[in-house]
């Protein structure tokens, strides 16, 4: 293992849902947020997961998984009313539709805990989505996090029907400087603000100027991923051709925010940074789900980038 993932390990506090996938055959520990963490634990970074759980058998299989992986818990809420979190994962033609449940524990993420925890570990990085901002008592806990969180921002667009309108987008976006978005979600946030764009270029411009973004990552599945930043640097890149076969694409945008912000925090090269994410996320995409089950998934790239 590399000393300096060792001796320097970066602390990313990770604020936002814990819940379970509910696959046709199987419960999966999941969200986009514990996906993150996971992943950059892997890679021997700090992560601090701010999130909720209900009093349930789903919150005893988090604590034992985060034990198992060496996660830090000390953010993680008990609710003693509200469930942990589900989603029932529909598999259809090798992709994935999600069925989220209302009224979780995520939702109800308590403001003076959260704040405490950030205010504890100083991060490097916030990293946050737009899932857990559905309930008024997690958006305001979020808004504490983030004025409390000394550090560069990251905000990765996960857009789930029905919980996402166009004031959770523009709080959102407000509120940092850095976006991992897909080529969809990049159309259907500019069309709340800017219908008449005529490409993604165009789209991701405008969100930069409007919301004065440093960063905005843009995934496109197959055909790769591209980056635009303040300073007018566009940078693409193609996807890898796969090393095994395709199972399915759970998680592979999380996948690739975590390497983002591997590379954020390591000064990678934009070029640098797409294509490790790419080459990461399409990995993910040759395991079932969002997370490999061994730490051995990921020695290949600890080896060769750092």
């Amino acid at each position: 293992m590399s000393n300096h993932l060792k001796n320097n390990p970066f602390t990313i506090a990770i604020f936002g849902e814990v819940l379970a996938d509910i696959f046709p055959d199987a419960t999966v520990l999941g969200g986009a947020p514990y996906n993150v963490a996971r992943h950059l634990r892997a890679f021997q970074q700090h992560p601090i997961l701010i999130s909720r759980v209900g009093n349930d058998a789903l919150k005893h299989s988090l604590f034992a998984e985060l034990t198992r992986l060496d996660i830090d818990q000390s953010g993680i809420q008990l609710d003693s009313i509200h469930p942990t979190g589900q989603v029932t994962v529909h598999m259809e033609n090798g992709s994935h539709r999600f069925e989220i449940e209302p009224n979780q524990a995520y939702d109800q993420i308590h403001t003076g805990m959260a704040h405490l925890t950030t205010l504890a570990n100083q991060p490097d990085l916030a990293y946050f989505g737009t899932l857990a901002q559905r309930g008024i008592q997690s958006r305001l806990a979020l808004d504490t996090f983030l004025s409390g969180a000394k550090c560069p921002r990251f905000l990765d667009i996960n857009l789930r029907e029905p919980w996402y309108n166009k004031h959770m987008i523009r709080r959102s976006l407000l509120r940092t400087e850095i976006v991992k978005i897909n080529e969809d979600e990049l159309a259907i946030v500019c069309n709340y603000f800017e219908p008449n764009l005529n490409n993604d270029k165009e789209r991701a411009l405008f969100l930069i100027k409007k919301f004065d973004l440093k960063h905005l990552f843009v995934t496109c599945g197959e055909s790769g991923a591209w980056a635009l930043s303040n300073n007018g640097e566009e940078t693409k890149v193609s996807v890898p051709p796969l090393n095994a076969p395709l199972v399915d694409t759970v998680g592979a945008g999380d996948a690739f925010a975590a390497i983002c912000i591997l590379g954020l925090l390591n000064h990678w090269s934009m070029e640098e940074m797409l294509t490790r994410a790419s080459i990461f996320a399409s990995a993910v995409c040759t395991i079932r789900g969002a997370a490999p089950e061994t730490s051995d998934f990921y020695l290949p790239y600890i080896e060769s980038w750092f």
